[in-house]
């Protein structure tokens, strides 16, 4: 007997944002300046989403382009920053002025609370916040007493993100993930992340053919039946690195930082790199072919 035909979950970048409504709780694959999805980044924003939660663990300039744009209201993490670049400018403005709301975690607990929504936990048992100020600013963490050793625990709420967004090296159209064998904290988290949501869209490099995800089945991290949409985006971290295809664009992180010293030079890289431009083809187009050659690097998995 033959089985039903499997479908193509292949979609457009802007199909694949538009999944994402006002008001979701959302994850962002990558960690710190690493991997992070800004092609999709860029797309929300082209799209003017609004009101936005972005739960995370390690975050960089994913958020810091979402709080610029105004897309965002609350922000759960332990870190947001653009490492030797400096600070983020726009999600700091945006903190002090009031705009945008922080909710502290420590960064493995961040995690941890991927892995409570795997598990399906209403709430993540921890014993090692006494004496921080974590649970005196985050008032979503509850204390409570161990019914069996009479020990006082604290009660950490699952990360329950309502849509997961990734970037990887290689799928096919049935949303199969490769992800590289040897890996980093990036490649790892994305994983984790998968695993925590049943709504789970995959940007990748390139699409490739079934045949060559069951050559490299170990390397099939993500299968297809934890992804509901998959879409090819080249170059879809720019100017993040990802692990086995290329480096970081060091040249464009130093424009950012410099536009975004004030709400003026932001707006206007906005209207030059996001809104300037109908689409990622454009923004490719806009960078330069000669440039994003100049970072690549040997994939890991081709």
């Amino acid at each position: 007997m033959i089985g039903p035909e499997r479908a193509s979950k292949l979609c457009s970048l802007a199909e694949a944002a538009a999944r994402v409504p006002d008001g979701a709780r959302i994850a962002l694959g990558g960690f710190s300046i690493y991997q992070h999805p800004i092609a999709f980044v860029h797309e929300l924003i082209r799209q003017r989403r609004r009101d936005l939660t972005v739960v995370g663990v390690v975050n960089g300039n994913d958020v810091d382009l979402l709080a610029g744009a105004g897309c965002l209201q609350r922000i759960e993490t332990s870190y947001v920053g653009l490492e030797k670049y400096g600070l983020a400018p726009n999600f700091r403005r945006r903190v002090e002025s009031g705009a945008l709301a922080v909710v502290d975690y420590p960064e493995l607990m961040s995690w941890d609370r991927f892995r409570a929504s795997q598990e399906n936990y209403t709430f993540l048992q921890a014993s090692f916040l006494g004496g921080t100020d974590i649970v005196r600013h985050n008032p979503d963490i509850k204390p409570f007493t161990c019914p069996l050793s009479g020990r006082q625990l604290w009660a950490v709420p699952p990360a329950d993100p309502d849509v997961v967004v990734i970037h990887a090296l290689a799928a096919d159209a049935f949303g199969n993930v490769l992800v590289a064998e040897r890996r980093l904290m990036p490649q790892s988290l994305d994983i984790a992340l998968a695993r925590s949501c049943d709504t789970v869209i995959v940007t990748a490099e390139r699409i490739v053919e079934n045949a060559e995800i069951r050559r490299r089945a170990r390397l099939n991290e993500i299968p297809s039946y934890r992804t509901n949409c998959v879409v090819e985006v080249p170059w879809g971290a720019h100017p993040c690195p990802v692990l086995g295809f290329s480096q970081t664009d060091d040249e464009h992180f130093q424009t950012y930082v410099a536009a975004s010293a004030s709400e003026d030079g932001f707006k206007r890289y906005l209207d030059e790199y996001v809104f300037g431009v109908a689409d990622h083809a454009g923004y490719l187009d806009k960078i330069g072919m000669a440039r994003l050659l100049a970072l690549q690097s040997t994939a890991l998995v081709t």
